[in-house]
Formats: structure tokens, sequence, C-alpha cells
């Protein structure tokens, strides 16, 4: 049985989702950010970097959200195009680009005082991954645009990792939402069950996005 180490609305709801969308067993182990348990020593031998999630698997511990999200597609078939298939390139091609590029800009966006070394310098740093954010959620939605999944072949993990940004991008100036076909993806992807036991589980409430 799997365990997921998670908090609420974070990096984990990825593989929260995947799980449930999988219908693996798994059980979840909250992890109380406001109280620092991230920081702490028993937590820092799952993940030495103190993030979120963890996912604890045959008694080792997988940290990095995308390393757990293409872990759990591998061992289990339903959420990633069979190796050697025509879309195989284009799946790790956007979970890596949501990993690399999306999300690791939402690093800077959320936590700017971590890139600079003058706080008198915060905002303009968090304006300026704000406006990598929105440029590259423009990117995402031409390449997107005419088609209901990531993939040609149907929907995967990559769509479910494109929820979890969306749902980060409601903070941004003009939020992800406002691209129409990035609204619409996001409403396809919320009205799987799977995805809404999630969210009622981890008590995230709308607007999703």
């Amino acid at each position: 049985m799997y365990e997921l180490h998670y908090s609420p609305g974070t990096a984990s709801l990825l593989p929260h989702m995947m799980l449930r969308e999988l219908g693996v067993p798994f059980q979840l182990r909250l992890v109380d950010r406001e109280g620092g348990e991230q920081a702490g020593p028993a937590y820092l031998k799952l993940n030495p970097n103190g993030r979120i999630p963890v996912l604890v698997a045959d008694g080792r511990a997988l940290y990095e959200t995308a390393a757990i999200a293409l872990h759990l597609a591998d061992r289990h078939p339903g959420l990633a195009p069979a190796v050697g298939a025509p879309d195989r390139g284009d799946y790790y091609k956007w979970m890596v680009h949501l990993a690399n590029t999306t999300q690791a800009e939402f690093r800077a966006w959320f936590y700017p005082h971590e890139y600079i070394d003058d706080p008198a310098h915060e905002a303009s740093a968090k304006a300026a991954a704000g406006k990598r954010m929105m440029a590259n959620f423009g990117v995402i939605a031409g390449q997107l645009e005419g088609r209901d999944w990531l993939l040609p072949s149907g929907f995967s993990a990559a769509d479910l990792y494109l929820l979890m940004m969306v749902r980060w991008g409601r903070t941004l100036p003009h939020p992800a939402r406002e691209k129409p076909v990035l609204a619409a993806h996001a409403a396809r992807v919320l009205a799987r069950p799977a995805v809404q036991e999630t969210l009622a589980v981890e008590g995230l409430a709308a607007p999703f996005v």
C-alpha cells in the first residue's frame, strides 16, 4: 500500500488525484505545514529538501512531484501511453514541461524572497515571475487549442498536472482560467469523479481554478 504525505492544495494534489484515478490502495499522511512539520527531523528523513509531497512505496520514500507521477503511471496502466506508443514522447514532454517550466516558475511567484538578496527587489521579482507565468499559460493554451486533452490519444496524468497548475494560476494578475481553452480543459478534468473526491477529501472549496 502506498503512503502519501500531503498538504491540501500543494504539489501533493497531483499524486493524490492520480492515486484515486488509478484506484489503488493508499493512505494519506497529513503534513502540518503551518507547524513546520516538513522541516522537522522525521520528515527530513523522507525528503531532505523538506518539500511536499513524499510517496512511500515498498518501504522506500520517493519525492519530487513529477517523479512520483511518472512512477505511479508506470506501475499502474491508465494514465500514460504505453512505452513505444506514438504519444509517449509527447507525454514525457508535457510532464517535464509542467514540472521544469510551469511549476518551477510558480516557486518564484509564491516565494520571490528566495530569488533575491535585497528585500527591496521582492515586488519586482514577483511581478517578473507573474509575467513569465502568464506567457507560459499562453503557450500551453495555444498547444491545447482544438483538442480536449493534452495528448491526441486522450486523458493522461499530464491533464491532471495541468489542472493543478491552472488552479495555482488563479492567483496571477490575469488568472489562467481567463484563457477559454484552459478554462474548458479545467472543467473537463474537474468533472471527473476521482478529481472531485480528491478535492473533497482535501477540504478544497470552489472556485477550484
